[in-house]
């Protein structure tokens, strides 16, 4: 599977939605107020309109931050993804792919909370560490939660291509290092993994800014881009039906 495939399947969130009203809505309604309009016409703008003015007025997105971290973070207005970019004290390259909500997992409140329940909100995100142009790239399939990141699969590939031999667990030692030089396969399944590998591949990727303050920032900006984008959308829609 591609990285751009595997980044494509992700994309599925909650409705594609922007700033301040000169920003997203595009068409004024004084041109309309001249046409004869249906009662169900006049009545779907007023709701669309109340609805724009509701979040400006309660829940008023703000400008998305550029920066977290190390990393460069690059929107992509009416896209479901966006993408972060910077580099490790190693001097790898690191570019993070992570897409809007796009899943969640119901869990029990603690005794304290009462007996109602958590959603849990998911966003996936994919991760390529490498050091230069034609060298081996690195790749993490991940999840991030609102408080965690966790490692699905983990892929090497050598000189940025695919690999062409399949990955045998069996060839792994305890050794961290020569267990990298070792994982050059078919992608491994992080869970079969031993512990300390496990363990080894969170410590990797903490050092180079990858680790739960990641998801914590990831959650923030998506339900902020979340807001923006559906009040793209609804202006979109106002701007129609207002011609």
């Amino acid at each position: 599977m591609s990285r751009r495939a595997l980044v494509n399947g992700c994309r599925r969130s909650l409705l594609p939605l922007s700033l301040s009203p000169p920003f997203f809505i595009t068409k004024s309604l004084s041109s309309s107020t001249t046409q004869i309009q249906s009662p169900l016409h006049s009545n779907l703008l007023r709701l669309l309109r109340n609805e724009i003015q509701y979040h400006h007025d309660y829940a008023p997105p703000h400008q998305p931050v550029t920066e977290f971290d190390r990393f460069m973070v690059e929107d992509r207005p009416g896209e479901q993804w966006i993408t972060l970019r910077g580099k490790s004290a190693e001097d790898e390259n690191i570019k993070i792919e992570a897409t809007m909500f796009d899943g969640s997992i119901i869990t029990p409140k603690s005794c304290d909370e009462g007996t109602q329940e958590n959603t849990r909100l998911h966003i996936s995100v994919l991760v390529d560490i490498w050091k230069g142009q034609g060298t081996d790239l690195m790749e993490f399939v991940c999840s991030a939660w609102p408080d965690s990141l966790e490692i699905h699969k983990v892929y090497i590939f050598r000189n940025g291509k695919p690999p062409a031999q399949p990955y045998m667990e069996t060839a792994l030692s305890f050794d961290f290092q020569l267990s990298l030089q070792l994982l050059m396969g078919w992608p491994v399944i992080f869970r079969t993994l031993n512990n300390e590998l496990r363990t080894g591949f969170y410590k990797f990727l903490k050092t180079r800014g990858v680790n739960n303050g990641l998801s914590k920032f990831l959650h923030d900006y998506m339900m902020n881009k979340d807001t923006i984008e559906l009040m793209r959308w609804l202006g979109k829609v106002q701007s129609y039906f207002g011609k």
